[in-house]
């Protein structure tokens, strides 16, 4: 069985290493336009901050390790055209500009996603960076020394973790975004409203519900970043303002949603015959909502890669959705959340959905130490299934958002939660765990 797979971070590395050890006879060829695997550009705002202490130690894997399994690790190597009918691409060395074809018995489509980059005049300038990859990660590295006014633009999570690093190396930080919240599609208002303020008394400038128009600059270099309802002074700009599927290749060839995403089915099957495709070019089943979402999260695109290698000769092994759970740390704050906020449930969805929430100590007040946590629960007003969650403290309670993954993947309903089996043990907890208690508010 001769294997081509195109792309190779998250997703790609995933399948390539669990194929190899399904498949030890399979012959691999990994085809990259880049000259590295694996990077994990959720950690760029550590290094900035210096937490990593350098963006090298933010790979996992390595083109050298893949070729000790016998892997073919072809980097630098672009793929310009698929012929699914006859089973062949056209392949393109960057160094040398050789182009050649190969072919496949089986194709595995990671193609990840890109920045989406608005057609702004001025948008060329120098210092307007991206930040996604391994050589944005250097340049981000390099442009900060000499920064002075650092403006973000796209107040999602990668831009929020930036705007704190900037700030804790003493940047002037300015966070610009269309929407009226900080991290609003993860979030509801009174959970966005703490980060918010965690920025507010460090100085970082928010500014929110406008949208950027253009870049003005001197010399090539960018100055400013004009909005729609004012102008702020920039040295250097970074674009966060959210990724797309990186499908152009088989635009018109496979089935894809509107944004361009991969349709596959529950065995990481796309439209055509033997190829598969897994990570950021793909939608995935989104379970709160019951539907189909381009949701890219590197905790899918492992998943997502090891199904292929599980059924990349028949199907095994089931895909089964994803809650989009996630979780950040803003100074001294930890939040997390997952499946439907309350606004979003209303916006993309025709549910009908209903809330509780709660404040409640962290553990026992006859322990020497307590913190406050909140919590929210979203559910169905009907049926009492739970869609989602959110929680926030000074302690880390992250976790429990995992907990209420699992909750909504399994189609739970309040009732349940409620009576849910935690255990209680008055260093961690209180008698009634925190899931039970916010699902007891709302019991009839």
């Amino acid at each position: 069985m001769k294997v081509i797979v195109v792309g190779c971070t998250h997703a790609g590395t995933s399948a390539v290493v669990n194929l190899k050890l399904l498949h030890p006879k399979a012959q691999v060829t990994v085809y990259e336009k880049n000259d590295n695997i694996s990077f994990l550009s959720c950690g760029i705002a550590l290094s900035v901050g210096k937490i990593v202490t350098e963006p090298e130690k933010l790979f996992y894997n390595s083109p050298e390790n893949l070729a000790k399994d016998g892997i073919v690790t072809k980097m630098k190597h672009e793929v310009l055209e698929i012929d699914f009918e006859n089973k062949k691409v056209k392949v393109k060395d960057l160094v040398t500009n050789e182009e050649y074809d190969d072919v496949y018995d089986k194709l595995i489509l990671t193609l990840g996603s890109w920045p989406i980059v608005p057609n702004l005049e001025g948008i060329d300038l120098e210092n307007i960076l991206l930040c996604k990859n391994y050589n944005h990660a250097k340049i981000i590295d390099e442009k900060k020394v000499d920064s002075k006014n650092v403006v973000i633009i796209g107040a999602g999570y990668i831009g929020v973790e930036l705007a704190e690093a900037f700030e804790r190396l003493g940047k002037c930080v300015t966070l610009i975004d269309a929407e009226e919240r900080i991290m609003s599609k993860y979030l509801d208002k009174e959970f966005s409203d703490i980060a918010e303020e965690e920025f507010t008394k460090r100085g970082i400038k928010l500014v929110l519900g406008e949208k950027v128009v253009k870049f003005e600059g001197n010399k090539g270099k960018v100055e400013k970043v004009i909005t729609d309802k004012g102008e702020y002074e920039g040295d250097l700009v970074i674009l966060c303002i959210g990724f797309r599927p990186n499908t152009k290749i088989i635009e018109g060839k496979l089935e894809t949603l509107k944004n361009g995403a991969i349709i596959i089915d529950d065995y990481m099957r796309t439209s055509k015959k033997d190829v598969f495709a897994a990570g950021d070019c793909c939608m995935v089943r989104y379970n709160p909502a019951k539907d189909n979402r381009y949701i890219p999260l590197a905790t899918n695109a492992v998943r997502m890669g090891m199904l292929i290698a599980r059924n990349i000769e028949k199907p095994i092994l089931k895909y089964m959705g994803t809650q989009g759970t996630s979780g950040i740390k803003i100074y001294d704050v930890s939040i997390a959340s997952t499946g439907l906020t309350y606004e979003s449930a209303k916006a993309t969805t025709k549910l009908e959905v209903d809330t509780v929430t709660i404040h409640e100590n962290n553990r026992p007040e006859f322990m020497p130490t307590y913190e406050d946590v909140m919590v929210k629960l979203v559910f169905e007003k009907n049926t009492k299934r739970i869609i989602g969650g959110q929680i926030a403290s000074k302690v880390d309670m992250t976790e429990f958002m995992n907990t209420l993954s699992v909750v909504i993947q399994n189609n739970m309903t309040i009732e349940e939660l409620a009576m849910t089996d935690f255990f209680f043990q008055p260093h961690f907890n209180k008698p009634w765990g925190i899931l039970n208690s916010v699902a007891l508010k709302k019991i009839d």
